[in-house]
Formats: structure tokens, C-alpha cells, sequence
């Protein structure tokens, strides 16, 4: 049943709006952030982010205006689960990165620019979190624009690397890209947004590099050895106080950090 209370539009910036989805979780921190975004007189607007199959949030999403496109962060179910509701909904085509998550209109490319429902969209190419993860760039919102992160930046915590599909090399390749529009608003799929992405480009590039030592000071304490067998002997020590509900999370992380340092089948 929809839920009765469906959460509230909050303004984000000149542009987007924003509506949780009511699944919070550990890995969804209070939900998973749809955006609405909407130009100076605009008739029609851009969803970015279905969210999980809940008929209230996809029903607040399409009572928004008429829904002209929706865009797709990445393949995650959180992300993706409402896209056949909502496309039956409004009857709006569907973009993402895989085909699979189209609905008549083609993949997303990147850095393509378009304009859609009054706003200028611009879409970067970020995978690491997942391969086929993509941001938003909006040049013309507010004084410095703003960036839609999907999950390649949070906007509390760090993100995961799914492992084998999202690798390191090619995360901090994205971040390196987004630190490119560090006056920009970033505003994240997950959690609070933020008045300055390159002041969180800067600390996750600093915690990825932190990590990393700490996983090869792990390496060593642990004689080495074969890397595909380790990554649960390596979140032990690196990851010893995280939460069980998120451990999971952490061996990808640990397995995607050892692949980049060594090699998927190397050894220390």
C-alpha cells in the first residue's frame, strides 16, 4: 500500500528538488533521493533516479508535473526497481548507461549534453562504484552549477566498489573528473547534499589513499600470500570495527583495493 505520509518535496538547489524513497538501511543511509529537476517556467520536469519499487514515492515522483525524461544513475535495484511503474505512470522515456534500463530512448553517453524540461544536463562518465555509473552535471544551476553524484559520492559515509564490476583504478580515475567542477553543489543519491563538491572529492580521495595503506600494512602483517584468498583476512584488521550489516560492503571494498595494488590473482 502507499505509504500515507509520502515524504516532502524539499528544494536542493535553483534546479532540483528532492524526494526520499522510504528505504533507509545501512546501505541506503535514509533512503534512496530521487530528484526532480525543473527550469525558470518550465512545463515539464526530469526524475533522476526512480528509486525502489514503492508505489507512494513513484505516485509523489509523477505528481510532480509532467514527467518529460528520466535519468539513471546506475543499475543498483535502490535506483532502479520503480523504472516500468514510473515509465507506466507518465509515459516519459528512459535513459541509463545499460539498455536494459532504457525505455524507448537510447543509452546514455558520455559527455553528451542535452537540455530537458528547461535544464541544461550534461553527463559525466564516473564508473568505480559500479561500471556503468554515471553523474549530472547542471552548468547553469546557481553560481557554480551542481552535480548529481548517483552513488559515486555520498553525502554521508564513503561508497562501496562493487567489486569485481567497480574497480578502484577507475574510481579514482572519476574522482579526479569530478574534482574538475569542485565549485559545484553536489548532490548525492544518498544523505544531505553538499554546498562544495571538491571539499568532498577531497576527502574521499584522501580516504581512498589512507586505505590503501592500511591494507598494505595489513598484507604485511599478514605474511602476505595469495590476494583472491585474503580479503576477508584483510577486513579483519582494516575494517574491525565497521557494522556486521555492512561487512559484506567492506570485503568487496577490501577486494577491489587488493586487486589494484596486486592484482585479482597476485601476490603481495
Amino acid at each position: 500500500m502507499p505509504d500515507p505520509t509520502p515524504a516532502p518535496v524539499l528544494p536542493m538547489s535553483s534546479c532540483a528538488a528532492m524526494i526520499t524513497a522510504p528505504n533507509p538501511g545501512p546501505m541506503t543511509l535514509d533512503g534512496t533521493n530521487s530528484y526532480i529537476l525543473r527550469g525558470p517556467d518550465a512545463g515539464s520536469v526530469v526524475v533522476v533516479d526512480p528509486g525502489p519499487a514503492d508505489e507512494g514515492h513513484l505516485q509523489s515522483l509523477a505528481a510532480q508535473g509532467r514527467v518529460e525524461l528520466v535519468l539513471v544513475t546506475h543499475r543498483h535495484a535502490d535506483h532502479t526497481e520503480g523504472i516500468d511503474r514510473l515509465h507506466e505512470l507518465t509515459g516519459a522515456p528512459v535513459r541509463a548507461v545499460l539498455p536494459e534500463h532504457c525505455r524507448q530512448a537510447p543509452p546514455l553517453v558520455d559527455g553528451e549534453a542535452f537540455t530537458a524540461a528547461g535544464v541544461a544536463i550534461q553527463v559525466l562518465a564516473t564508473p568505480g562504484h559500479t561500471s556503468d555509473s554515471v553523474c549530472f552535471l547542471l552548468p547553469d544551476d546557481g553560481h557554480h552549477g551542481a552535480v548529481l553524484t548517483g552513488d559515486t559520492l555520498l553525502g554521508r559515509g564513503t561508497t562501496i566498489l562493487d567489486f569485481p564490476d567497480g574497480t578502484l583504478g577507475d574510481y579514482l580515475a572519476s574522482l579526479d573528473v569530478l574534482s574538475g567542477f569542485g565549485r559545484a553543489a553536489m548532490l548525492p543519491a544518498h544523505g544531505p547534499g553538499h554546498p562544495h563538491l571538491g571539499t568532498v572529492v577531497e576527502q574521499y580521495t584522501a580516504h581512498r589513499l589512507q586505505r590503501l595503506d592500511q591494507v598494505r600494512e595489513a598484507v604485511g602483517r599478514l605474511g602476505g600470500g595469495t590476494v583472491a584468498l585474503a580479503a576477508a583476512a584483510v577486513a579483519d584488521l582494516v575494517y574491525a570495527d565497521v557494522d556486521p550489516a555492512v561487512r559484506g560492503a567492506a570485503e568487496h571494498s577490501v577486494a577491489a583495493q587488493l586487486d589494484y595494488l596486486f592484482g585479482t590473482t597476485g601476490t603481495p
